[in-house]
């Protein structure tokens, strides 16, 4: 599961990347500071406590364990991570990021990197706009005088999102046009259903599927009305169905970066068919490096954070991380983590669930405690969660037990979010 970063140069998408995978890559202000995609892992937090809470709590009341201390740099949670942390029993699960080359005016026709740039987002499950809130950049990433009134930086974060969707509806219409004489053929034998079997065939290499397809015709019916066959559509009724085809399989969300720049309650008119957050991409990094120098204690997606020793710090430091401190409490988070917890949980439906070897001590072969957090699409069944610890689990799936009842389950048993499963194997 991939989270595509996009936009236009110099908005920001590198160090929006780099703060939530604090991987090194290339930040600079000029366009196309990326040319191939960097890919990289974002962890952000699960909703649920872990489930090394409820153990801890049964522990602690059988004797087998102390009360949490205060000096317990973990904050009482007792698993064991292989991916990612678990401090407080936030636990902190992967996510894959890729950091896209910077996208101009005109890729659907070969500018900038054209058809690689398109080509990389149809490997990605959902789409991350980063736009320029503070209205700094023009359309092709160069830097300008920030927009003076509210609807001037409105309209200017507006065109960004207008255009991205329009070299997506081109590329689209390119790929339908490409052979829509011979496709409507099949209209005439196979009716509307051979026209989405149509799109569905020549849209797979995308990320097209037949839900996806037919909900986007479904909207595409509702604004062309008229009775008009398929085979004498002209390329307004075809860029009309690219539009809603793209709604549906690319839905745009928007990371409103340098928001702490941008004039108050500029996002309020913008118009897109995703989220749209405001974010700090700049104070992120900043925090999760400090973070990783041990200079504050900062938990990803956090209001606040604490200095852990300010005797090793010169006043220039402190002064940054004393504004950084207050913005915070001002705005709750720098965003970077909310707007990927919100795509990955509410708009693709994602869960974690916790497979272990041993349902009563809720540890693998190795006697680790939860090592393990799947993120995992809503509505998976146990089998298909066996096939994604390994192959060998999947092809021997006997049954399943539930860590928390030790009831036993079936394979067609759909998980919830936080469920802890033993999986049974020939």
């Amino acid at each position: 599961m991939k989270i595509g970063l996009v936009g236009k140069p110099n908005v920001g998408k590198s160090t929006f990347f780099s703060s939530a995978t604090l991987a090194k890559v290339d930040i600079a202000n000029y366009p196309f500071c990326t040319i191939e995609p960097n890919v990289g892992v974002a962890f952000v937090a699960a909703r649920l406590d872990c489930p090394c809470k409820e153990l801890r709590q049964k522990l602690e009341a059988d004797g087998r364990l102390e009360p949490i201390s205060e000096e317990d740099p973990r904050k009482g949670s007792i698993c064991q991570p292989r991916t990612g942390t678990c401090v407080g029993f936030k636990r902190l699960v992967p996510c894959y990021l890729v950091d896209v080359a910077g996208l101009v005016p005109g890729a659907s026709e070969g500018r900038g990197r054209g058809n690689a740039f398109l080509a990389d987002l149809s490997n990605c499950d959902a789409l991350i706009q980063v736009v320029d809130a503070a209205a700094s950049t023009d359309i092709e990433g160069n830097p300008i005088s920030s927009k003076g009134t509210i609807a001037e930086a409105s309209n200017s974060i507006q065109e960004e999102i207008d255009f991205l969707e329009l070299e997506l509806d081109n590329w689209i219409l390119g790929l339908l046009e490409d052979s829509w004489a011979r496709g409507v053929r099949r209209v005439q034998s196979e009716g509307e259903k051979g026209i989405l079997n149509f799109l569905h065939d020549k849209l797979t290499g995308i990320g097209s599927s037949i839900t996806l397809v037919t909900k986007g015709f479904e909207q595409f019916k509702v604004q062309h009305s008229d009775s008009t066959s398929p085979w004498d559509w002209d390329r307004n009724v075809l860029q009309l169905l690219a539009q809603n085809l793209r709604k549906e399989l690319f839905p745009i969300h928007i990371a409103a970066n340098k928001s702490d720049m941008s004039i108050s309650g500029v996002l309020k008119s913008v118009n897109t068919n995703g989220i749209i957050v405001p974010c700090m991409a700049d104070m992120e990094l900043a925090l999760r490096r400090a973070s990783s120098a041990g200079m504050i204690d900062y938990q990803i997606g956090s209001d606040k954070f604490t200095i852990s020793d300010d005797s090793n710090l010169n006043s220039q430091q402190l002064e940054a991380l004393g504004k950084m401190s207050e913005k915070l409490a001002s705005v709750g988070s720098t965003g970077v983590a909310d707007i990927i917890d919100k795509v990955l949980f509410d708009q693709l439906n994602h869960i974690v669930v916790y497979p272990v070897q041993d349902e009563s001590q809720w540890t693998d072969g190795d006697g680790k405690v939860l090592p393990d957090a799947f993120v995992v699409p809503q509505g998976i069944t146990a089998k298909p969660l066996a096939y994604k610890v390994h192959s060998d689990l999947g092809d021997g799936f006997i049954k399943g037990v539930d860590g928390r009842t030790r009831r036993t389950v079936g394979a067609d048993y759909e998980l919830n979010n936080g469920d802890v499963l033993k999986i049974h194997s020939k």
